[in-house]
């Protein structure tokens, strides 16, 4: 056999060996493929399952009565809560997102009669008819501009808990983690970054909460808070689209505590807003005396030099860009401005004692006014 034929032979057996291997890799593909297929099709079926069977009655033939109690108060997670522990509905968090989705409100407290065959349409026109039991016992006034330290105080003096109960709670890891899970809609994972001190900071809404126990336990205080926080910031939504620096929840709120933080009676947050909007255009530092207090942990007249020094994420003479976090609550006239900025020239403001808020295009101009308002006062 000549050198050439032996070659043939080899190539031809060489080629018949790549079309065989080419098959075997072929079917080991198709078969993963269809595996992968097969576990995706399980776990979408499944979920669908699950959601199907937690937005049924427990039993349908079951209609021994269940008394329930919602106490004044209650949030509709709590409520939620309530009906999953005495076996009204299967899953308190489908439920929530169920009363969400069809917007239901307006539940009242009072004395119930539930059963297990009734399902959630049932159940949610039963809630709408409870009979309020009197005033509250008291209000939570939560001012504007309010950090969570001072917020867990305002709490404490209120119930009865201690501030280190509270602010315990508030900072959580277990419980800030079920709240992120039960608050998709602002509770985002970004609370947990390692430089943030408090991750509820910022996401207790400013307003007046009726009580209508002596103690009500801090989570429902927490949660009544969540929830307004939630139904304010729907609106604000669509506004963030396109805008480049805010792009979540998070980032809005970190925003608008910064306007909260340095506005006064007399300001105009909007164009407050807008300093801070060219700040970061000009890719320069926010330079705001609220977040260098806040770095430093205390309150104090004038911030120094000295001050402006700090190593902290939170000190925006430091660092570009928004903090890691809120800084504060704010009011919805921040959270407006924090997405409405005015159109203007100004980088730099400084408020008087006067309340007087004065605006600059140059940092000549700006201290000129710092020694005209400022040094002299």
């Amino acid at each position: 056999m000549s050198d050439n034929e032996s070659k043939k032979i080899l190539y031809k057996k060489n080629l018949q060996a790549r079309h065989k291997e080419a098959k075997v890799i072929r079917k080991i593909v198709f078969i993963v493929f269809i595996i992968i297929l097969l576990a995706l099709s399980g776990i979408i079926g499944g979920g669908y399952l699950y959601i199907k069977s937690a937005l049924e009655p427990i039993d349908t033939k079951n209609k021994e009565p269940i008394e329930v109690t919602i106490p004044i108060g209650s949030s509709t997670s709590a409520i939620a809560r309530i009906l999953e522990e005495n076996n009204i509905v299967k899953n308190a968090k489908v439920f929530r997102y169920y009363t969400k989705f069809k917007n239901e409100s307006g539940f009242q407290a009072g004395e119930y009669t539930f059963n297990q065959s009734m399902n959630f349409d049932e159940i949610i026109e039963n809630l709408k008819s409870g009979i309020l039991m009197g005033e509250p016992v008291f209000k939570l006034m939560i001012p504007e501009g309010k950090q969570l330290d001072e917020i867990a105080t305002i709490i404490a003096e209120q119930t009865g808990y201690t501030h280190e109960e509270v602010i315990n709670k508030m900072d959580d890891p277990t419980y800030v983690s079920d709240l992120i899970s039960r608050y998709p809609g602002i509770l985002t994972e970004e609370i947990l970054n390692k430089d943030i001190k408090h991750p509820l900071e910022g996401y207790l809404f400013p307003a007046t909460y009726p009580f209508y126990e002596k103690k009500p336990t801090i989570e429902s205080i927490v949660e009544t808070m969540l929830e307004q926080t939630e139904k304010v910031l729907v609106k604000y939504t669509e506004l963030m689209e396109g805008n480049k620096y805010i792009d979540s929840t998070h980032k809005l709120l970190t925003m608008a505590s910064l306007i909260e933080e340095e506005a006064t009676a007399q300001t105009d947050r909007e164009t407050i807003s807008s300093v801070f909007y060219n700040r970061l255009d000009a890719d320069m530092p926010l330079q705001t005396d609220p977040t260098v207090l806040y770095a430093l942990g205390e309150h104090k007249k004038r911030v120094l030099y000295e001050h402006l020094e700090v190593n902290s994420p939170y000190n925006t003479y430091k660092i570009k860009g928004l903090t890691p976090g809120p800084i504060a609550n704010s009011g919805e006239s921040s959270l407006s401005a924090a997405l409405n900025p005015a159109q203007t020239d100004y980088f730099y403001f400084l408020a008087a004692s006067s309340g007087e808020v004065f605006y600059s295009k140059t940092l000549e101009e700006h201290n000129a006014k710092k020694a005209q308002y400022i040094m002299n006062q």
